[in-house]
């Protein structure tokens, strides 16, 4: 089924055409397509054809966007069928059904892959549950954060996981979750796609801007028990700018719930009265809030669990985490991002952290610059996307990954 000489031919610039690739996005939201659409780029120029299967026109639309014309790269959007749709009305406000359907009802296009990539993890269904054993699944983590949820044991299902950084990897193989010739470090993606040194404007001041980024997560997140006092706070004073841009996934749900943790919330909504401020800014789900836009911008980072705090650390700034849930997270891996910055436990001590703030404490510079280079793994002379793009067909070809991209 795949060419045995097709890796040999791709470092040679040859044909790689006999392996079948299919990059799968099949999500509500766009926030994971950065993640591995710049590999597919990287494919097409090493010679090979890639199928890119999308849940939505919109996922379509975002990728064409960010990729622009590539050749030898065919889109499918996959769809289903009317009973589904009916009953996904009512269970996408509390769990994932569309995704979950997208799967099961296109079981004949999956099997006619060789491999499909995938940046998450429900897509293990498809070997666990829908029976195809012979399709090589190929996972790649939208993010590099600490969350538990992402150390989970579905991540053996998956025949090949391409990792960010060393402290990833570590963690992995210390749950037995990769083995050493089934993973390959090949750093971040998406940060192929964005100038880290560009910084945008938002307000017409010269205030100190925070970025408020709650995470979606029904018992980690901040938002549900602090959310609206922070606006409040905010909104009274006249010293800060506030950018609030959640996790893209927050408003999209009525509903959270988390297997994980058994927690199930309502979420709440902004009151009108925080929309109209010239200092506030509020982001609900645009591109900017998964493009960096806001992360590269901001002074000061205020939010709890969100990988995203490891995209803002790239320029080592001030971080304030909020404890909303009393987590005992001193040495707790879950919270690792938590010792980069202040972490305050009631809104009242939140002016003082903001001032404190105002200067980047140098031993959270040092921890953040750390913190850095384990989480990702960059090289000058080659981008994330071709180190994955050489793991991917090496893997497919010889059923195992360059040594360098095992220890890196």
């Amino acid at each position: 089924m795949v060419n045995p000489a097709a890796s040999e031919n791709v470092f040679a610039g040859g044909s790689i055409l006999s392996i079948k690739i299919g990059f799968l996005f099949n999500h509500d939201s766009i926030h994971q397509i950065s993640h591995t659409a710049p590999i597919i780029s990287e494919i097409a120029r090493m010679g090979g054809h890639v199928t890119v299967i999308a849940s939505s026109r919109t996922q379509i639309e975002h990728l064409t966007k960010i990729m622009g014309d590539v050749a030898d790269v065919e889109f499918v959007h996959i769809d289903i069928g009317r009973v589904a749709k009916a009953v996904d009305v009512l269970a996408r406000q509390i769990i994932p059904f569309r995704r979950i359907a997208s799967l099961r009802e296109n079981l004949k296009l999956f099997s006619s892959f060789d491999a499909l990539v995938v940046p998450e993890t429900t897509s293990a269904l498809l070997k666990s549950h829908f029976g195809l054993k012979q399709l090589k699944l190929i996972y790649l983590p939208h993010g590099a954060g600490d969350r538990s949820v992402g150390f989970r044991d579905v991540t053996r299902h998956f025949d090949l996981v391409l990792l960010p950084g060393t402290k990833t990897r570590d963690r992995m193989l210390e749950r037995d979750l990769i083995r050493p010739d089934s993973h390959a470090v090949v750093g971040y993606p998406k940060f192929d796609l964005i100038d880290l040194t560009d910084r945008k404007r938002f307000f017409d001041n010269d205030r100190p801007t925070v970025l408020y980024n709650p995470h979606f997560d029904p018992r980690l997140s901040s938002w549900w028990d602090m959310g609206l006092p922070v606006l409040e706070w905010f909104a009274r004073q006249d010293r800060y700018n506030l950018i609030f841009a959640p996790h893209i996934m927050l408003f999209r749900r009525r509903f959270h719930t988390s297997v994980e943790h058994r927690k199930l919330r309502h979420r709440i909504s902004i009151p009108e009265k925080y929309r109209h401020l010239p200092h506030i800014l509020i982001d609900e789900g645009s591109s900017h809030s998964v493009d960096m836009s806001y992360t590269r911008s901001a002074d000061i980072y205020l939010g709890d669990v969100s990988s995203q705090v490891y995209e803002w650390i790239h320029q080592p700034r001030s971080c304030i985490f909020l404890n909303a849930h009393a987590a005992q997270w001193q040495d707790n891996p879950n919270y690792a991002h938590w010792e980069l910055g202040q972490v305050i436990d009631r809104i009242a001590d939140l002016p003082a952290a903001l001032e404190k703030a105002c200067t980047l404490d140098e031993v959270f510079r040092t921890r953040q610059t750390k913190a850095f280079e384990l989480t990702f793994s960059l090289q000058p002379d080659r981008s994330s996307a071709q180190r994955a793009a050489e793991a991917i067909i090496s893997f497919l070809s010889s059923g195992s990954v360059p040594r360098d991209l095992e220890t890196v």
